[in-house]
Order: structure tokens, then C-alpha cells, then sequence
């Protein structure tokens, strides 16, 4: 379904605030204060300017989270994708990874349904390399998407996880020090052997090996899947 053209100021009135000047805004605020605190109201009173002003260059949220992650995404440096269907789709998810960690809230707000679907398609290039890396190695239609989800759900689950995990309140440390000190070895004899040791070894950076094992996986699968399956 085409999308809606996107909100621009009233016709014959020039604009009051350019949308550079609104996503440079809209960025400091989400820095500050977490873009969930983000509104247009206080988007307004960053940018010295009444709300309904503001509504002539946006709709709602949603369009100005819409507009934030279109120019993030156009800021990003693309990286040579190789030949190799395999390695292309790797490479790919890596570089959707490493955008994404640099900016966690963007992979929070792309968390919610429907929202990858909203960016324009030069904000896309790393999903149509994905999916294309999986057509010319073989997949159906419906195994690419297969494909790019289970690389999705991966990526972004491990950029939360790490990025909730930094902004632990004070104690936090502590807490991680204590996991799994003390266990009882009769009830759980491998995480007690494992013990203190646990949270550097959680803390390592695993995210390119278990890519190309979770890649390699889905791959195989498709490959022996009848003709037509997911």
C-alpha cells in the first residue's frame, strides 16, 4: 500500500522552522530525556515555537519518528557489499547492526509493527540486501523473509539487551558481579562451575560469530526444504 505523502508546511506560507533545524531538535531531545519522552509539544519548546507551528512540517509522532530515523539512515556511510550471496547478507546485517547500536532508541522505536515498513526505500538498502542475498542463493520469497526475521529478532534482541544492560541504575555492577556466585553445585552443577565468571564471558562481543552460525542455519534449511516451503 503506497504511503501517505508526508506532512510539509501550508501551502503559500513559508516555513517558520526548516526540518533540519526539527530533526537536530527532535535528536537533542531524544538523547537528553530517552525518545520515548519525546512529544510535540516539547519538540515546540526546544525549538522556541508554538505546537501547532510545529504541526504544519509534521503530522504526529509517528511522522517525526519517521522523519528522525529516514535521516539517520541517510547519514549512514554504505559499506561495499560482496559478490557472494552469503557473505553479502552477512555483511549487510552487520552494517544494519552497527547502526542501530550506535542509536539503540531507533531499534527500540523499529521494535513496534509496522514501522520498518514506513521508512523510505534508501533507509532500506540493508533489508533489500538481505533479501536479495537469500534470492540469489536459493530462497523463495518466503524463505528470504524467513530469513531476514530470524536475523532481525537476533539483532535487535542483542542491541537491547546490551543497551538496557549499560543503563542499569547504581548497583547495578554489583549485581552483575554477584550473578551466580554461591549456587549450589548439586542443583545446578554447570552454572555453579561457571560462577563469578559468568558476566565477563556474557559480556563478550559474540554478535558476528553467532550471525554467520544463525545465517548459515536458515540457509541449510532452506536448502532442504521442498520445493515452495518456508
Amino acid at each position: 500500500m503506497p504511503r501517505p505523502p508526508a506532512a510539509h508546511g501550508r501551502t503559500g506560507r513559508p516555513p517558520l522552522t526548516s526540518r533540519t533545524q526539527i530533526v537536530a531538535a527532535a535528536r537533542r531531545l531524544i538523547d537528553r530525556d530517552g525518545w520515548e519522552k519525546l512529544t510535540i509539544r516539547r519538540l515546540a519548546a526546544e525549538l522556541g515555537i508554538g505546537a501547532t507551528t510545529l504541526y504544519h512540517h509534521i503530522r504526529d509522532k509517528d511522522d517525526l519518528l519517521v522523519l528522525l530515523l529516514n535521516h539517520y539512515a541517510d547519514q549512514l556511510e554504505r559499506p561495499p557489499l560482496p559478490d557472494e550471496p552469503r557473505e553479502r547478507v552477512v555483511a549487510a546485517a552487520i552494517a544494519l547492526h552497527d547502526a542501530l547500536a550506535a542509536w539503540p532508541w531507533a531499534a527500540e522505536v523499529l521494535t513496534s509493527d509496522g514501522f520498518v515498513g514506513l521508512l523510505d526505500e534508501s533507509a532500506l538498502w540493508m533489508v533489500e540486501a538481505i533479501v536479495a542475498g537469500a534470492h540469489d542463493h536459493g530462497c523463495t520469497p518466503v524463505q528470504a523473509v524467513d530469513l531476514f526475521r530470524g536475523i532481525w529478532y537476533y539483532t535487535i534482541g542483542e542491541i537491547l539487551v546490551r543497551a538496557h544492560s549499560a543503563r542499569r541504575p547504581a548497583g547495578g555492577e554489583r549485581h552483575r558481579e554477584a550473578l551466580f556466585s554461591g549456587l549450589d553445585a548439586s542443583r545446578v552443577p554447570h552454572l555453579a562451575a561457571i560462577g563469578d565468571q559468568w558476566p565477563a564471558l556474557a559480556a563478550r562481543d559474540t554478535y558476528p560469530q553467532g550471525l554467520r552460525a544463525l545465517v548459515d542455519g536458515l540457509l541449510a534449511h532452506a536448502a532442504s526444504a521442498p520445493h515452495g516451503a518456508g
